[in-house]
């Protein structure tokens, strides 16, 4: 209130003051121009100047407002254009993310014709179509989204791409992919995306081509890139000792020369000689297989690496078995060994040393192959009902017995 009584005590003084002067002195203004004439007192010629003031302003005032009712009320004013296009970019937004692929369709594919920047809209769009198996209208988005946004071919070609890989269409991902790796080499994505596809397509032989450039950019973690490697690696193993399968004494050489390939620190790695060895195998080269997993066992202990031994019968069999009872100081207990040990002992005909063998690795750890091995050497012997007890114990091992309903009578 003390402010409201200060300033009508000012508007007062100031009227008072200016009443004063009108009074004292009116003054006097002329204006003329040819046959223009203009003459007032100076209060006068103030008071209109004020009047003048007053009116722009009102006039100012009321065009603005006239503006702005014009710009909402009027449908097609940039401001209206602006709002649906937000609208329908948050509805779309929201349903994309909820899985209403039908709904975010409609609305994202509004809000890309609405707007000046519409690029990631068509994205949204192409992705529900695709979720709704619309495979037509998701192209023809990412067409139009390429032709509204110039410079936008590799968002538009790795969402392509994605989504090709998405349906199953892994021979246009490729030419995509293909393309944007040829544009952008390093990119992590399209780098990636090359990856899943060749996972996809079981192209072992690409995919150990990219793995280095997987490397390189830190696509994967270090994790997810060693394991990626392992898999792959053992994966063209087998792909090429599938390619050596009735090709006669040239057989090996598709293994051999892959198997040269193979990182110097990924062919010290058990599951890589365990493949390799089983390719060996495969192709019927037991000798060399013996060669490989001695070596490797030379440079660690493996489990893997024993048992596959004992299947690998090598040049010399005692010597072998020689070599595999050198084991026996450290790694006494373990059923692998003595599994092979068993099987070692069996080959070179010493039948009651291949018994202690097999049943000790039985006794440490019950097993179907070992209950296979012991079986048909106690067959041999003729302990025939111990024989068949240890089929039925291997078998029932393999493939548990299910339970069966009890019968019920009517």
């Amino acid at each position: 209130m003390s402010r409201l009584y200060v300033l009508i005590l000012a508007v007062v003084l100031a009227a008072t003051l200016v009443g004063l002067a009108v009074a004292e002195q009116s003054g006097y203004v002329l204006i003329a121009y040819k046959s223009f004439r203009y003459e007032s007192s100076l209060w006068t010629f103030l008071a209109l100047l004020v009047v003048l003031w007053v009116v722009y302003l009102a006039v100012r005032l009321v065009l603005r407002l006239l503006g702005v009712s014009g710009r909402v009320v009027n449908p097609w004013s940039r401001f209206n254009r602006r709002r649906r296009s937000q609208l329908a970019e948050e509805h779309g937004q929201r349903d994309l993310a909820e899985g209403h692929w039908a709904q975010a369709l409609r609305h994202l594919r509004r809000a890309a014709e609405l707007s000046d920047r519409p690029l990631p809209h068509y994205l949204g769009a192409a992705r529900a179509a695709n979720e709704l198996g619309k495979t037509e209208e998701c192209d023809e988005l990412l067409d139009r989204a390429q032709e509204r946004e110039p410079g936008s071919e590799l968002a538009v070609g790795l969402t392509r791409a994605q989504l090709l890989i998405n349906r199953g269409d892994f021979t246009r991902a490729r030419v995509v992919l293909d393309k944007l790796h040829q544009d952008h080499p390093r990119h992590p994505t399209v780098l990636r995306l090359l990856q899943q596809l060749y996972v996809s397509l079981h192209e072992w032989q690409a995919l150990c081509v990219l793995l280095p450039e997987l490397r390189k950019e830190r696509v994967l973690q270090n994790a997810e890139l060693a394991d990626l490697e392992r898999r792959t690696w053992m994966a063209a193993l087998g792909e090429a000792g599938e390619q050596g399968i009735g090709q006669g004494e040239s057989s090996l050489q598709p293994l051999t020369q892959r198997w040269q390939n193979v990182p110097s620190n990924l062919r010290a790695q058990p599951p890589l000689v365990v493949a390799y060895a089983e390719q060996l195998l495969r192709l019927g080269a037991p000798e060399e297989a013996e060669e490989v997993l001695r070596k490797a066992l030379k440079e660690g202990y493996d489990s893997r690496l024993v048992h596959l031994y004992g299947r690998a019968r090598g040049r010399d069999g005692a010597h072998q078995l020689k070599t595999a009872e050198g084991w026996l100081k450290q790694h006494g207990d373990d059923p692998e060994l003595l599994l092979t040990l068993g099987r070692l002992s069996l080959q070179n005909k010493l039948w009651g040393k291949a018994r202690e063998y097999l049943e000790a690795s039985l006794a440490r750890q019950r097993n179907a192959e070992t209950c296979a091995e012991l079986a048909r050497l106690l067959a041999q012997l003729g302990e025939v009902e111990r024989s068949n007890q240890l089929f039925q114990e291997g078998l029932g091992l393999l493939a548990p017995p299910v339970a069966l309903p009890v019968a019920t009578r009517a």
